[in-house]
């Protein structure tokens, strides 16, 4: 394409029209665009040869519409001027109207400054209008006016005579007088009127008191209390016009009926004194309900339904109880007497039939909104104090019992006897009969026409251990809590007092073994104890109440057996130390020929025994056993010991004669001492015997085996001592016993054999043995 085509597919511009200006940049842009579009469109449309014919065509078309364009932005431009010219016009005639409205309003400010300059000058005359209208009324109501004062003396001589519906007519009437005169004289408060606030509120404290008396009032004037009650509820109704401070006179009545009721029943002068508790809620177990039941059939009926005059009794006379126990248990610590009585009224008696819990209070006291007296911690302070009393008690007790104890055991006089000649000592007096006074009593929880049933409390003179469980017993009424800590306070006292005692028969021992005090009569005091012992065993059981978790005695009842166990194991030192120095001379030769060694032995045991008749069954038994075992075992102990050696046969027969009649004189003594033959262990000095008493060797291994079957605690040290007191077993024959020992047949257990060898030592034999030992029982 040349360039003198491209000059005719330029369009050309408009006759008048130039190019725009710097000062239009879209302008330029949009024109710079509209040309590439042309021109491109003009290039790809006449980029063959062929269409250059209809060049002419295409530039008429773009003529044409080029002048319809040209047409429309002559319209529109047309338009715009036409809206233009519209506005100019419109805007000129506004201006013109506000021309006018502007002078307008300047005459009608010059026309106001004038009216106000003519009011200025009838301000006198307006005040003079005023001051004749407020002339007119208080001429009218002059007479009226003379009449307050004399009306508020009239008033306040109604009050004094608590005629209070009267009184408050009166105050009606001047506070209608004050709010008549009040608008007219434009709020004016006129002098007269100065006595209506005194008047209004030596009224209320009027309605007040009579509502803070309205239990009495209803018994003896219920006229007063309705009076009362109705200037109240008027007044409630009542709207000053007035700006003056609400009265509010209900509430002040209700706020007086509760302030009354709780100080006639919960005066701070009225707190219970120490020891005054129980009398103290004995009358208000009385007084309450008595006041419940004035409240439902006198005061109810003169007050409205909705102040609920029930209800509120029932929670005033409640939360003033609760407030002043609270105050009660800040103060001093109650004695135990006091807890006790207080828990037991509190938890059972307030809630029972007689008192909050009573049918005939009706269902609008809803008393199951209360909240509890006592707290929880509250319960568990007075709980610990009750607990903590009893203690301090029950160990101030048993330790007067063992301190008395302990001052008796060094007398150079016997213990006494009781009336069937058994021992005893000042201690059952205090543990096992203690006297004092009774510190406290409480009532138990009474039903409707039941007898009264009233249970003593503290200490009476009665067995400690009853007293102790009379608590345990009496605190179940109260709670299972207190019970169980009642008991486990009773059992831990007991086992502290069971070691104290313990303790100190070891320390009296222990002197009278260094010889640092003297104990004339050792032996019968520790009888004496063991008396004690008995008693406390046969009564312990009290303290297991109905109910209660098996077991709970068992550290009781095992410190008593251990008590038991030292006591007797004590009294068989002491019969030990009598003993020993016989028992050094036996076995001997002169043991062989004469029975005078045994016979000193039966007779210091006797001597020692003598006094287990005064000790009871079947302690008695039980001494009389382990006496009688302590001296069988020394008699063994003597014998393993190889002191002597038979030199034959006819020594041999000595011993075993000797045996026979040894164990023929203990079994007689302990028979006389009242020992039953059925459980002494001097049998087994026959059983020795017949071992001494064989005269063929060979056969030791069946005697031997036989006595393993009757004493299976024997053992080859033993058996090998027994044949070296024989003194003609071999070697080979002492093996065969021993091997004998072994290959028997095996003992039968028994429940009841005692175990004796194993308590005996025995020296090692000469010839050593390659067998295991045998069992003890």
């Amino acid at each position: 394409m040349d360039s003198a085509t491209k000059d005719e597919m330029q369009p050309s511009l408009p006759p008048g029209s130039s190019c725009p200006g710097p000062g239009w940049p879209e302008q330029e842009r949009a024109e710079r665009l509209a040309r590439g579009a042309a021109l491109k469109w003009a290039s790809g449309v006449f980029y063959r040869p062929e269409q250059l014919a209809r060049l002419g065509q295409y530039r008429s078309r773009e003529v044409q519409r080029t002048c319809s364009l040209e047409a429309r932005i002559k319209s529109v431009v047309q338009s715009y001027l036409e809206g233009v010219k519209t506005g100019v016009w419109q805007l000129a005639q506004a201006s013109e109207a506000v021309q006018g409205a502007r002078e307008a309003l300047g005459q009608a400010h010059g026309l106001l400054q004038g009216t106000a300059e003519a009011m200025q000058t009838l301000r006198p005359l307006r005040e003079q209008v005023a001051q004749h209208k407020q002339l007119q009324v208080l001429s009218q109501l002059l007479p009226r006016l003379w009449a307050v004062p004399a009306t508020v003396a009239h008033a306040r001589s109604l009050i004094d005579a608590r005629q209070l519906l009267e009184a408050y007519v009166c105050l009606r009437e001047l506070e209608q007088l004050q709010e008549e005169t009040w608008a007219p004289l434009g709020g004016l408060e006129l002098p007269v009127f100065e006595g209506l606030g005194p008047l209004a509120e030596a009224l209320g404290q009027a309605v007040e008191a009579a509502a803070g008396a309205a239990g009495q009032l209803a018994r003896e004037d219920p006229a007063q209390l309705v009076a009362a009650v109705r200037v109240a509820e008027v007044d409630a109704g009542y709207t000053a016009s007035l700006e003056l401070a609400p009265r509010d006179w209900r509430q002040r009545c209700l706020q007086a009926l509760q302030e009354g009721l709780d100080r006639t029943h919960f005066g701070t002068p009225l707190l219970p004194q120490p020891g005054a508790l129980a009398g103290w809620l004995e009358a208000l177990r009385v007084a309450l309900p008595a006041e419940l039941s004035i409240a439902e059939a006198l005061v109810a009926p003169c007050c409205p339904p909705y102040y609920k005059v029930v209800q509120l009794w029932a929670h005033t006379l409640h939360s003033g109880l609760r407030r002043c126990l609270q105050q009660l248990l800040g103060g001093p610590e109650l004695g135990a007497a006091d807890a006790f009585t207080l828990l037991h009224w509190v938890l059972h008696v307030y809630l029972g039939p007689e008192m909050m819990g009573s049918l005939e209070l009706g269902p609008e006291a809803d008393v199951s909104q209360l909240e509890p007296l006592l707290t929880p911690e509250n319960i568990e302070q007075l709980e610990a104090t009750f607990v903590a009393q009893i203690q301090a008690n029950v160990t101030q007790w048993l330790q007067k019992a063992l301190d008395g104890e302990v001052a008796e055991w060094n007398r150079e006089q016997e213990p006494g006897t009781d009336s069937s000649g058994f021992y005893h000592s000042p201690m059952p007096a205090i543990v096992l009969q203690v006297g004092g006074k009774r510190p406290g009593r409480w009532e138990a929880p009474r039903g409707k026409g039941e007898e009264k049933r009233t249970w003593t409390l503290l200490m009476t003179t009665r067995c400690c251990l009853q007293i102790l469980e009379e608590n345990i017993r009496v605190s179940s009424l109260v709670s299972k809590s207190l019970q169980l800590r009642v008991q486990g306070m009773a059992l831990s006292e007991l086992g502290t007092f069971l070691r104290s005692f313990s303790d100190a028969l070891i320390r009296f021992s222990r002197d009278h073994a260094r010889g640092e005090t003297m104990a004339p009569r050792y032996v019968p005091y520790l009888l004496a104890t063991l008396n004690h012992q008995s008693a406390l065993s046969s009564s312990v059981s009290v303290l297991q109440p109905d109910g209660a978790a098996s077991g709970a005695l068992a550290p009781v009842e095992t410190a008593l057996d251990e008590l038991q166990r030292r006591i007797c194991r004590l009294v068989l030192e002491a019969l030990l130390a009598e003993l020993q120095p016989l028992f050094a001379a036996l076995p001997s030769r002169r043991w062989l020929s004469s029975p005078e060694l045994l016979d000193n032995v039966c007779e210091r045991t006797a001597h020692v025994c003598q006094d287990f008749r005064r000790v009871r069954n079947p302690a008695a038994q039980l001494l009389l056993a382990e006496a009688e075992r302590t001296v069988v075992l020394q008699y063994l102990r003597a014998l393993m010991q190889g002191r002597l050696v038979c030199r034959g046969a006819d020594e041999r027969t000595q011993a075993a004669e000797r045996l026979q009649h040894d164990a023929a004189q203990l079994r007689e003594l302990f028979l006389g001492l009242g020992l039953e033959e059925s459980v002494q262990c001097a049998p087994v000095l026959l059983a020795l015997r017949d071992l001494l008493n064989l005269r063929d060797p060979v056969l030791l291994g069946l005697e031997v085996a036989g006595l393993r079957q009757k004493f299976p605690d024997v053992s080859e040290d033993h058996v090998s001592a027994l044949l070296d007191l024989r003194g003609d077993v071999s070697r080979e024959q002492r093996l065969a016993a021993l091997s004998s020992l072994q290959a028997g047949p095996q003992p039968s257990p028994s429940a009841g054999r005692r175990a004796l060898f194993s308590l005996v030592p025995a020296p090692a034999p000469a010839l050593s043995s390659c067998l295991p030992s045998g069992p003890c029982s």
